[in-house]
């Protein structure tokens, strides 16, 4: 009998897999993938600065640093913009932006812009996601082991970027 049951089970498993095949694969991330895809082919644009006409060594020395320096702040993208806690950059960073902006060097994100939103809104998001309302995988994920306190600490802290970012423009 146990044969029996094992021997069904791999067909039915070796017939699922040949209708996935005819089907033209494995779901893998639909629109999601799409900004999957815009991360791995995103190039990087460096800043052009002004050129010299000096044959001085020290100077084309200082040109060469100066243009690794761009490129690296290009490649950092805003991380710098304003500080925000640990975290909110090990729990929110990776899909929101390091500012809640939903972009990173001008490229989509996982997740959407949450910057200008108001702590009450982003709070009941965050319980909505977590009891499982709202329908994310991720974010449901996510929460499942953050307590109410932590939620209301992001929430009031991610309700800030707006007004940091605005100081930080006035500068």
């Amino acid at each position: 009998m146990k044969n029996i049951i094992a021997g069904v089970s791999t067909l039915i498993v070796v017939g699922l897999m040949g209708w996935t095949y005819s089907q033209g694969g494995a779901y893998q991330g639909g629109s999601h993938n799409k900004v999957i895809d815009n991360f791995g082919n995103s190039n990087v644009v460096k800043m052009q600065k002004s050129s010299t006409n000096s044959t001085n060594s020290t100077q084309t020395k200082n040109d060469k640093q100066n243009d690794e320096l761009l490129s690296l702040k290009d490649k950092a993208g805003n991380a710098g913009a304003f500080e925000v806690s640990q975290n909110y950059k090990s729990k929110c960073s990776s899909c929101h932006g390091v500012n809640g902006s939903g972009f990173q060097n001008g490229k989509p994100m996982m997740g959407p812009k949450i910057i200008g939103q108001s702590e009450d809104v982003i709070y009941q998001d965050l319980l909505d996601f977590k009891a499982g309302r709202k329908e994310n995988v991720v974010m449901k994920g996510l929460l499942l082991k953050i307590e109410e306190p932590e939620l209301r600490e992001l929430a009031k802290e991610i309700a800030t970027f707006a007004s940091k970012l605005e100081k930080l423009n006035q500068k």
